[in-house]
């Protein structure tokens, strides 16, 4: 089977797929191959179902023999986060407490993905019920960065990045409280997507009408976010929160004119500790956006009050969740998540409720000032990926961080706002680590937003341009920092980039951000249907050069 099929779009495999070119069968076998050469070198995929998925294509494969298929991820491999309930397939949380759980329902946003045509072939590692940015734990153990085996690949949705820069599935859903589809997403040099609460609706939960955690999909290209998101929109009566658009309206064009937008740059959200070296490649692309012909200045909300809104809310989620846990099964629960559920239980009600009022000023002060500006753009990460031994961040630039959540405050402070935020590959430090950059958009459509017609990309990509400087004939060599682990593949030819700022983190000679952000696209779309607009529409359509990872 080619491996080329693991590092195709979505978009122009599902093409290919109802097209006939290539079957269901054989698209399922390459990717299963892909699995079988690389995850054992970074431990992504944790419950593989290969047997069930190739039964699967090869009914589908029947189906479309007879003219049935049906649904716009029709015969796509997706792997599901291991916090997500799938009916009949081992579901652990990470924790030894459900190491042999097998739930007899799936999520909403299983459900959709399957009735979209999609094939599950597992579940994706994640850290101990999804605590903290750093994939690993007691029944699976790490998950590895594909650019450096000996880094961290971030988390929550950790796995699903991985496995997504190692082209072993097309397309992943994840889901982010503090910033778990942002920060892996900017760790594996992969698109992830916060949208706007309720715009994926959550189930099953018992928290219908939380706000802090929301379901969302990743993939390696903004138009392939687009596609999935598209699926696993929509509103749902199960959920209280969901928004009522329909979900297929993220399929239409992503084009837009940024002709005059006016955004907010912030280097660290007034005053955070942003690691040095991030700050350098996010430097680097602000440029990008005023060729585009927006109108940047710098500046940002006042957050004042949004790490205490946070850290109130998570604690008080915690306990409301893992609290009945903790009697019991103490000795098989991870300290972080021991710490957080006992500051939950510690809360009173006076603090609770001044959180509340505190988030509603926050609220407002950041509405005032988006109305101001269409986009913020800020770091989706303070730190590159740092060394997969260390549980989590103490310290950035000498600023000592009092929990294992603070270094992550550049996502959770976006969290308490409510506001969709997409991850977007900016670059890559001189030893070679992705960074990428947080595109903040406001919640809702206003009258005067558009979404005119983009221009066309100025070239095509040359072949090798596209090619990931690993596998290019050994006397042509890699340009430092550009490229993942060659241990992680043996992938004759793995294609690395997915999403928007794609010249500027891959090419050999950067034809530039601003190139992949005039045909871009919102995967948070069209600012009519997502909150998240913008941000997305830059990176999205114009990335025809396949992802590289």
């Amino acid at each position: 089977m080619s491996p080329e099929l693991c590092f195709s779009t979505a978009i122009e495999l599902a093409r290919r797929i109802r097209a006939r070119e290539v079957s269901v069968t054989e698209v399922v076998q390459a990717h299963l191959a892909q699995i079988e050469r690389v995850n054992p070198k970074v431990n992504a995929i944790v419950t593989l179902t290969a047997e069930r998925a190739l039964a699967e294509a090869r009914e589908k494969d029947g189906a479309l023999a007879r003219g049935v298929a049906a649904g716009p991820l029709f015969g796509l491999p997706v792997a599901h986060k291991d916090l997500v309930p799938t009916r009949g397939i081992r579901t652990t949380y990470g924790s030894r407490i459900y190491r042999d759980h097998v739930p007899d329902q799936d999520a909403l946003l299983v459900e959709r993905l399957r009735a979209a045509g999609a094939i599950t072939f597992g579940k994706t590692n994640t850290p101990e019920f999804g605590a903290g940015s750093q994939t690993f734990n007691e029944v699976f153990g790490r998950t590895l960065n594909p650019y450096d085996l000996t880094k961290t690949c971030g988390g929550s949705s950790g796995g699903a990045a991985v496995a997504l820069a190692c082209g072993m599935v097309l397309i992943a859903d994840g889901s982010d409280t503090g910033g778990s589809l942002r920060n892996p997403a900017s760790f594996c040099n992969v698109v992830g997507l916060r949208g706007a609460v309720g715009r994926v609706p959550p189930w099953p939960t018992d928290a219908p009408w939380g706000t802090l955690h929301v379901p969302g999909p990743m993939a390696r290209t903004v138009a392939d976010l687009a596609l999935m998101l598209s699926v696993m929109a929509g509103p749902d009566r199960r959920s209280p929160i969901a928004i009522a658009e329909p979900g297929d309206r993220f399929r239409g064009d992503l084009g837009r004119d940024f002709k005059g937008v006016r955004i907010a740059w912030s280097r660290d959200l007034g005053g955070l500790p942003v690691d040095r070296r991030v700050t350098k490649v996010l430097d680097g692309q602000r440029a990008t956006f005023e060729t585009l012909g927006c109108h940047v200045e710098d500046g940002e909300p006042d957050f004042t009050d949004a790490r205490h809104v946070f850290q109130v809310q998570r604690a008080l989620s915690f306990s409301a969740r893992y609290g009945p846990l903790l009697a019991e099964h103490r000795h098989q629960m991870k300290d972080t998540v021991i710490w957080n559920t006992e500051e939950g239980l510690r809360l009173t009600a006076r603090e609770i409720g001044e959180a509340e009022v505190q988030r509603a000023r926050l609220y407002h002060r950041v509405r005032e000032f988006m109305e101001r500006h269409e986009f913020l753009l800020i770091p989706a990460a303070q730190v590159p990926p740092f060394d997969v031994s260390q549980p989590y961040v103490t310290e950035i630039n000498g600023t000592r961080l009092p929990t294992y959540i603070d270094w992550m405050r550049v996502c959770s402070d976006i969290t308490v706002t409510g506001l969709p935020a997409l991850s977007v590959p900016a670059g890559f430090t001189d030893d070679g680590l992705p960074v990428a950059l947080q595109i903040v958009a406001r919640s809702r459509l206003r009258a005067s937003d558009r979404m005119p017609s983009a221009p066309a990309p100025s070239r095509r990509l040359s072949r090798s341009e596209r090619s990931p400087a690993t596998h290019r004939p050994a006397t042509r060599r890699a340009r430092p920092g550009r490229w993942p682990s060659p241990e992680a593949s043996d992938h004759p030819r793995v294609s690395r980039m997915p999403g928007l700022l794609f010249s500027v983190s891959r090419m050999r000679r950067p034809v530039s951000v601003a190139a992949v952000c005039r045909r871009s696209a919102a995967c948070a779309t069209r600012r009519a249907l997502v909150p998240m607009s913008v941000s997305a529409r830059w990176v999205a359509s114009k990335v025809s050069a396949r992802p590289r990872w």
